[in-house]
């Protein structure tokens, strides 16, 4: 694997130098945009909106529009904002994981302690372990600031990008109910269709992305020239307003299930 990024942990004033690896990659089937006509490779191409004529990427900086003039950025000026950060994820305070709403969650990563930082590193783990407790810190990697949280998983440290509170919309637009209140008897048999599809020992590892490769045989089938039936689905709606009996019906089919 490839580091992301390097730089340190900020513990009170023990530093752990670290490395920053991506925790999850791309499933998904690598579909190429194509033209229609015969079926070319359609290409993005970074044009001059003044000449017209594409720029190689050597030429490209970043630039900011400020009273209609451009304020063009470099490397050294976005490390100039905070070097600190740009060097270092700052640990900030300790929390229970439990207080953080998992709306912030955003991007897991790996972090690997470099040469010189593996005692410090299994100290914060440990007493993460034990306290209980995640560290909320903040650095800055590729421009933009980020929050997180360090947690430990297994033997490793594992930095979880979280969402600014900003950046969570507020939900106050939508139509969700609140004057709607359920009966017991619906509540309680909601509660035994949850207890039924409670597996006793969960793992994640069970489910799998089957789309992709349902893709792949439609596309080896229309590779051999043969042609791909569309298979029918239609969502039926419940006419009925009886819940009980959806309950109930829902149950009985479980039930059926397990059985077979």
């Amino acid at each position: 694997m490839r580091a992301l990024w390097s730089g340190s942990i900020g513990f009170g004033l023990v530093n752990i130098p670290v490395r920053l690896f991506s925790a999850t990659h791309d499933s998904t089937l690598d579909l190429h945009m194509l033209d229609k006509n015969g079926h070319a490779n359609i290409r993005y191409a970074r044009i001059n909106a003044d000449t017209g004529k594409e720029v190689p990427w050597e030429n490209i900086v970043k630039g900011y529009k400020y009273h209609d003039e451009y304020v063009v950025l470099s490397d050294e000026d976005f490390e100039k904002v905070s070097p600190k950060k740009s060097k270092m994820i700052e640990i900030n305070e300790f929390v229970k994981q439990g207080e953080i709403d998992t709306t912030y969650y955003d991007t897991p990563y790996y972090l690997e302690p470099t040469k010189g930082g593996e005692k410090a590193y299994v100290l914060l783990r440990e007493a993460l372990k034990q306290s209980g407790k995640v560290a909320i810190g903040e650095y800055i990697m590729r421009t933009k600031q980020n929050l997180c949280i360090l947690m430990p998983q297994d033997d490793m440290l594992l930095l979880l990008k979280m969402r600014y509170a900003e950046e969570i919309r507020d939900y106050a637009e939508l139509d969700i109910p609140k004057d709607i209140t359920v009966k017991p008897a619906e509540l309680k048999m909601a509660q035994q269709l949850i207890n039924q599809l409670t597996p006793k020992k969960f793992s994640m590892a069970q489910y799998k992305d089957t789309y992709d490769n349902d893709l792949m045989k439609i596309i080896e089938a229309k590779a051999k020239g043969r042609k791909v039936a569309t298979p029918r689905f239609k969502i039926v709606r419940n006419k009925s307003k009886d819940l009980m009996g959806q309950l109930k019906a829902s149950l009985e089919t479980g039930t059926k299930k397990k059985a077979s």
